[in-house]
């Protein structure tokens, strides 16, 4: 491999079809180390919730952002490009390839292309937003940006708040459609990218989904959850479940009906995630159960 050459492989794909385990054999072939872009896995307090991975698989690869920040942290998208730059370039003094896995698209894009910049809008616009959320509730909010930005609709975490009102305001005070600021004028990086993405029919996909939900019960995230009630205000914590069993400690909802209703979400996410990997044509995709020496001969061929 010519010396100038570094390689960043990136392994996308829905929750729970099986990235980590394949990041670790990838690294482990490449001998080499891991960054997850996994903007939930980042926080200490989140550890069953999260499906972070496990003592054992992270003593089988060294990994990097993973439970190095608080809930209480403001940490960002913004923030994570930078420090996830900045650990690549000191990794790549002693490797040619590392491996990055995570399933959060925006955190994965930030690194590989670089973030979107954004027009400054009058701060009253969020203001104003806020208060139509409290007032009118999340739908209409989502019913503006459909009409505003449907390609953003279609392809951001549309249950997130934080996400619909950040879109609405550049449509608004921009002048234009979010989707229109996006992938302009990026930062060049000084590696390649080789994206392999993990995928299985939907039925497979979701099968997955609701067993892993079972394991988290079986494993103690109900304990996890009851920790942290007291800080659910936090953003980190308006994920996917942690706000479900909130609203069962609330006595608002039954339990099995909480535990269902994050096997939704996650259902849904997931979903989100495949909309948001395909657009990147460039991805090659396998089979979940596909052969890790069929994989790693494929990504030999674009080194």
């Amino acid at each position: 491999m010519n010396s100038k050459d570094k390689y960043l492989i990136s392994i996308v794909g829905p929750t729970a079809i099986g990235k980590t385990s394949l990041s670790i054999k990838l690294a482990n072939y490449f001998n080499t180390e891991i960054i997850s872009a996994d903007s939930r896995q980042f926080y200490k307090e989140m550890q069953i919730g999260t499906a972070a991975p496990t003592t054992e698989e992270l003593s089988q690869a060294k990994h990097h952002f993973i439970h190095h920040k608080s809930i209480e942290d403001n940490y960002n998208v913004g923030t994570f490009e930078k420090e996830a730059i900045a650990k690549l370039d000191h990794l790549y003094k002693k490797h040619d390839v590392v491996v990055m896995v995570g399933g959060s698209g925006l955190y994965v894009d930030a690194v590989t292309k670089g973030l979107d910049y954004f027009p400054d809008v009058d701060k009253s616009i969020r203001e104003r937003l806020n208060l139509a959320l409290v007032e009118d509730g999340i739908e209409a909010l989502q019913l503006q940006l459909k009409t505003l930005d449907i390609e953003t609709y279609n392809t951001i975490a549309i249950d997130n708040p934080q996400r619909v009102i950040r879109a609405l305001e550049i449509c608004i005070g921009g002048g234009k459609p979010y989707s229109s600021f996006l992938n302009k004028d990026k930062n060049k990086r000084n590696f390649k990218t080789i994206t392999v993405g993990l995928t299985a029919e939907r039925e497979i996909i979701y099968n997955r989904i609701n067993k892993r939900v079972d394991i988290m019960i079986a494993e103690g995230q109900l304990e996890e959850a009851k920790s942290l009630i007291e800080k659910k205000h936090l953003n980190a914590l308006n994920t996917v479940g942690y706000k479900e069993l909130f609203n069962y400690f609330k006595g608002e909802w039954l339990l099995d009906f909480a535990i269902e209703e994050i096997k939704k979400n996650s259902r849904r996410f997931a979903k989100r995630q495949l909309t948001w990997f395909k657009r990147n044509t460039h991805t090659i995709w396998f089979d979940y159960e596909t052969e890790i020496n069929k994989i790693i001969a494929k990504v030999k061929t674009k080194l």
